[in-house]
């Protein structure tokens, strides 16, 4: 039956060389390469969040401002197909300011996302990072992470990771040949930004393809102390499960050029 899902999907959905196709105006439809693992009807919300931090980088940019913190709140399915996003100013500001972006589909909020845009300066003097750096893709192997997760987004990437990587923790590194828009227009920073949430993948404590266990997330919280660069996304992570049903995904994230920033999860952690 998933089969079967998968191919009449895959026929609606446009299958081009991105994430989403921009339809003007806020609107955007999402390609096969953003399916979802949980549901073959939904989005994964690795390209999903991508798609958000877009809209929030390009509502009223200003150069001396750059995104130092977005949260997520998923609501609930996010819907494949065409969508909606809406942006506004929650909180003007001379240095700081709020800003949000909602996507909703078919009627329903699927995601609300926030963003604090915070003023640059020059803080070289007094510059310090505690997170260490991790050994870069070159270094690693490839690893067949769509062995353990169906979906056309964890189809989309690839993923190295060293031998060091085990159930709870280990690091990977992400890469895609997808832009995230059809426009091609989006940032280093929104690109990787739509590949952070696959941390809920990368070292999963119970195997997915078993299906006794599902822990999907319902938030994401990103901060990044450094904006990031390049193509590479990598995710230093470690995972835990409660025993009362909740678990937390915790993640340094790093670029080529080094750590730039954490990354946070709470799991609905449920027996199938």
């Amino acid at each position: 039956m998933t089969h079967q899902l998968n191919e009449e999907l895959e026929k609606v959905l446009a299958d081009g060389d991105f994430y989403f196709e921009s339809l003007g105006e806020g609107r955007f439809r999402s390609s096969w390469h953003s399916q979802g693992a949980w549901n073959p009807h939904e989005q994964h919300m690795g390209p999903a969040s991508g798609i958000l931090a877009y809209a929030l980088e390009n509502f009223e940019p200003r150069e001396d401002m750059r995104i130092a913190r977005i949260s997520y709140e998923i609501h609930g399915l996010i819907h494949a197909g065409e969508f909606e996003i809406t942006t506004r100013m929650v909180r003007p500001g001379r240095t700081i300011e709020l800003i949000e972006a909602e996507m909703t589909a078919k009627g329903r909020t699927s995601i609300v996302a926030r963003a604090w845009r915070v003023i640059t300066a020059d803080t070289n003097e007094v510059a310090g990072i505690e997170d260490r750096s991790i050994p870069g893709p070159e270094t690693c192997a490839v690893q067949a992470i769509s062995e353990q997760w169906p979906g056309g987004y964890i189809k989309s990437i690839e993923m190295r990771a060293n031998e060091q990587l085990r159930p709870g923790r280990g690091f990977a590194w992400l890469r895609t040949p997808y832009a995230l828009v059809d426009t091609k227009d989006a940032s280093d920073m929104s690109s990787l930004v739509g590949m952070i949430d696959t941390a809920n993948g990368v070292v999963p404590r119970v195997n997915p393809s078993e299906g006794t266990w599902i822990y999907p997330n319902v938030d994401l919280q990103i901060h990044m102390y450094r904006r990031p660069v390049g193509k590479w996304l990598g995710l230093e992570v470690q995972q835990s499960f409660g025993t009362d049903g909740i678990g937390l995904t915790s993640t340094v994230l790093h670029d080529v050029a080094g750590p730039f920033g954490r990354a946070e999860q709470i799991l609905t952690v449920r027996s199938r």
